[in-house]
C-alpha cells in the first residue's frame, strides 16, 4: 500500500519541490500551508492541500493515516525575524510544538524536522560538523527551540525524528518574492531584466549551496532507512562560494555585461557557511548536481515560469496606475 506523507510548508520552495518528488515516487501527499510566503501555483494539483496555519488547533485531522511528516513550515526571512521576534518564536517554536503534538496524538512514527545551518552562526571552525552549534540570531534561536522540542518528543514519546540542517538550498520555485530574495534568484531575475544585480557588503561572504533535488534524494532515503532515525544531518554540498563568485557564474551563463551594484551590509548574517557532510555520505548519499548545472536549471525555470509572472504583475500595476 502506498504511504501517505504530510508536508507542512508545502507551498514554499523546498516543500513544493519535495511534494512533487514524492508524488513522482508514488506516495500520496497531504500538504498544509497558510500561504503567508508560499504560493498556490507552487502546489502540485495532486496534493491533498489544506490552507491552515501550523499553529491552528484544526490541523490534527490532517495527520490521521499519515506515515511520515516533513515539517518545513517556518518563518525564515532573517530581517523579518529580527523585526518581529515574537511572531518568529510563535511560528517556529509553538508551531513546531503543535505539529509534533498532532503527529503524536495520531500515531505518526516518523518525523523529519527542517532545521537550519544558521545554528552554526557563532561557530568558527569549518567545515562545520553536526555536534557543535552556536545559534545567535532570532531565526537561529527559534529554530533551535523547535529542534529541542523534537528531541523531547523523540526521548519521551519514542517518535523517530530525523533533523536536517539545510545550508543554502537553491533551484526551481525559490522564493524570489521576498523583500530581500535569495542571492541566486535575485541575480538571475535582475540580470534577465537588464538590471544590475545587488550585492550587500563587499560580496566576500561565502555560502555552501546545495541543489534542491539533491536534498530530495536524502528526503526519500530517510523514509526507508532506519539508520537515519534519531540523527542530525547537514544538507550542504561541502563546497562554498563567495557572493561575487556566484555573480560571476550567473554572468558566465547569461553574458549580460551588467556589473553589480553594492549596498550596505545586511546585519546578522554569518561570514561563512560550509557543511561537513560526512554523516550523510556514510549512508550512501552525495550531491550530484554541480553549481553550473544547478544554475542552468534555475535560469531555465525563471525564464519559463517567473518572468511571465513578473511581466504580468508589472502590466497589472501599470494598468492600475493608469486607471487612477
Amino acid at each position: 500500500m502506498k504511504k501517505r506523507i504530510l508536508v507542512t510548508g508545502v507551498a514554499g520552495f523546498i516543500g513544493s519541490n519535495l511534494a512533487k518528488r514524492l508524488l513522482q515516487e508514488g506516495y500520496f501527499v497531504t500538504g498544509v500551508d497558510n500561504l503567508s510566503a508560499g504560493t498556490l501555483e507552487n502546489i502540485d494539483p495532486s496534493v491533498d492541500f489544506e490552507q491552515l496555519d501550523i499553529r491552528s488547533n484544526r490541523i490534527q485531522h490532517l495527520f490521521e493515516g499519515i506515515q511520515a511528516v516533513f515539517h518545513l513550515a517556518a518563518k525564515n526571512c532573517l530581517p523579518e525575524c529580527m523585526k518581529f521576534p515574537v511572531e518568529a518564536a510563535s511560528v517556529n517554536v509553538m508551531g513546531t510544538a503543535n505539529v509534533l503534538e498532532a503527529a503524536r496524538t495520531t500515531g505518526v512514527r516518523k518525523f523529519i524536522y527542517a532545521d537550519t545551518s544558521a545554528e552554526y552562526e557563532g561557530v568558527t571552525e569549518f567545515p562545520t560538523k553536526e555536534n557543535v552549534i552556536k545559534p545567535i540570531g532570532v531565526y537561529a534561536s527559534c529554530k533551535h527551540g523547535g529542534a529541542t522540542l523534537c528531541d523531547s518528543y523523540r526521548y519521551l514519546y519514542e517518535m523517530n525524528v530525523t533533523t536536517l540542517r539545510y545550508f543554502n538550498v537553491y533551484g526551481p520555485a525559490q522564493d524570489w518574492r521576498r523583500v530581500i530574495p535569495p542571492v541566486m534568484s535575485s541575480f538571475i531575475i535582475k540580470m534577465l531584466h537588464g538590471e544590475q544585480p545587488r550585492i550587500y557588503g563587499a560580496g566576500e561572504k561565502r555560502r555552501d549551496f546545495i541543489y534542491v533535488e539533491d536534498i530530495n534524494d536524502f528526503h526519500l532515503q530517510i523514509l526507508h532507512d532506519p539508520r537515519t532515525n534519531g540523527k542530525i544531518f547537514n544538507m550542504g554540498s561541502g563546497i562554498n562560494y563567495s557572493v561575487k563568485e556566484i555573480y560571476s557564474l550567473v554572468e558566465e551563463q547569461l553574458r549580460t555585461g551588467l556589473k553589480p551594484e553594492y549596498e550596505a551590509e545586511l546585519p546578522g548574517e554569518a561570514e561563512i557557511t560550509l557543511a561537513d557532510i560526512t554523516a550523510a555520505k556514510l549512508l550512501g548519499w552525495a550531491p550530484k548536481v554541480d553549481i553550473r548545472e544547478g544554475l542552468r536549471r534555475s535560469i531555465q525555470y525563471i525564464r519559463e515560469k517567473v518572468l511571465a509572472t513578473v511581466q504580468t504583475d508589472r502590466f497589472a500595476d501599470s494598468a492600475a496606475a493608469t486607471r487612477l
